[in-house]
């Protein structure tokens, strides 16, 4: 049996082109094509009875092309679905989506795997050339799709899935910023008073000639401290942030210490357990519904989980699920999954049904985080209020308190 000849990927490098000319009508019209070459965008044009006037090449898709975000790739998943369902070629549901996508960036991702393939590469081989945008559970579904013959079915289930997730992940991004940001403008607030407004105040009562209270002695004090030192704390606040980023990005065992001590900080820690265990439910429902193999949908799982605690567990869980050992009991042994959540999946592997059972896990737990993300809203209006109302407040009591008291003494 003859072997295909395997083909050496080689990025091709794609240009924003600026073309102008007549349509079949007479009418002048012009745009812009993303394609590695003037000979392409001509061929382009002229298979839509376009008479080419000029074509000029305007930038690489460099700078200025935009981000792709999680968003966008969804998007794709669910333009995709659509086009073939409606019984488009690949190749040309590629084409359909591209000249629909608004960001250029997006645009010429989506020309590069119209590329891959149109050199005979599948669509699966295609999107295992751009990992940084299509993860592993993307490449399995497709190719799963592919292999079974409901490529539109499973690009639906992708896009699904990745609606949950980013959903999920928008969710714990406000229970981690909302009380980060309060905390930065409490802090930013009383240094504004302590290095601008206090000195005022000083030289005001430098000429009293009396004993200034202790409360305003201390404020002058901690103005006199900030005004000195203010540059080196933001220095260090600077600092501490690079030096903890960095080091989570170069060191797997700094990044477990505080993934780990993440998840001990009260309420935010339980939003983030919950959500960790509702991301493990929801990828390894997708994948194993797919009909990808429990252990390889682990495998999914496990980067999917957002925490190297729970990361950790499930590649436990993968090692003895491949030992023979049942994925309930095997959740058991971690001791990270909530005891419902083991429960669940034990009910499910005996029903049959485990990815429909995983995925209730998924929708419970996903409830739980989005319940307490509104209880620490709530929670924190009041404690917000408190917390300013002492820092600025204080201060300013304690600057006009020696003014009440000369007038007193008046």
């Amino acid at each position: 049996m003859a072997t295909r000849p395997t083909r050496k990927h080689q990025k091709l490098k794609l240009y924003r082109w600026r073309w102008s000319g007549k349509g079949p009508n007479g009418r002048k019209i012009g745009g812009e094509i993303i394609a590695t070459k003037r000979a392409e965008v001509n061929q382009i044009l002229a298979d839509q009875h376009i008479i080419v006037k000029q074509v000029r090449r305007k930038s690489g898709i460099g700078g200025g092309m935009g981000t792709i975000k999680p968003r966008d790739i969804m998007l794709f998943a669910r333009q995709m679905a659509t086009m073939i369902r409606a019984g488009v070629p690949v190749l040309q549901a590629f084409q359909v989506v591209a000249e629909s996508l608004k960001k250029p960036a997006m645009r010429a991702l989506v020309q590069e795997l119209m590329n891959d393939v149109a050199a005979g590469a599948s669509f699966s081989e295609a999107l295992k050339r751009h990992p940084d945008h299509f993860d592993r559970l993307f490449a399995n579904m497709v190719e799963a799709g592919e292999q079974s013959g409901s490529l539109d079915h499973m690009l639906e289930r992708v896009a699904t899935y990745k609606e949950k997730i980013e959903s999920l992940k928008s969710r714990v991004k406000k229970a981690l910023w909302y009380p980060a940001a309060v905390i930065s403008v409490g802090i930013g607030v009383t240094a504004l008073l302590l290095i601008k407004v206090v000195p005022q105040f000083e030289s005001l009562f430098n000429g009293f000639g009396a004993e200034l209270p202790a409360m305003t002695r201390m404020t002058i004090a901690m103005s006199e401290f900030a005004q000195q030192y203010w540059w080196w704390g933001l220095i260090g606040i600077v600092a501490a942030i690079f030096l903890v980023r960095r080091g989570m990005k170069q060191s797997a065992a700094f990044r477990y210490r505080v993934h780990k001590v993440a998840l001990r900080i009260p309420v935010i820690g339980d939003i983030l357990d919950k959500s960790s265990v509702a991301r493990y439910s929801r990828t390894l429902a997708t994948t194993f519904g797919a009909g990808v193999p429990l252990v390889e949908a682990l495998e999914t799982a496990e980067g999917a989980a957002g925490n190297m605690v729970y990361e950790r567990a499930i590649a436990q869980i993968r090692e003895d699920v491949a030992t023979g050992q049942q994925l309930h009991f095997a959740m058991r042994m971690t001791e990270r999954f909530p005891a419902l959540a083991v429960q669940m999946v034990g009910i499910g592997e005996e029903a049959g049904s485990l990815d429909a059972m995983l995925n209730r896990v998924a929708d419970y737990y996903e409830e739980e985080v989005d319940n307490k993300v509104d209880t620490l809203t709530s929670l924190l209006e009041p404690l917000i209020i408190v917390v300013l109302g002492v820092l600025v407040g204080g201060l300013v009591v304690s600057m006009y308190l020696p003014i009440f008291e000369l007038g007193s003494v008046i």
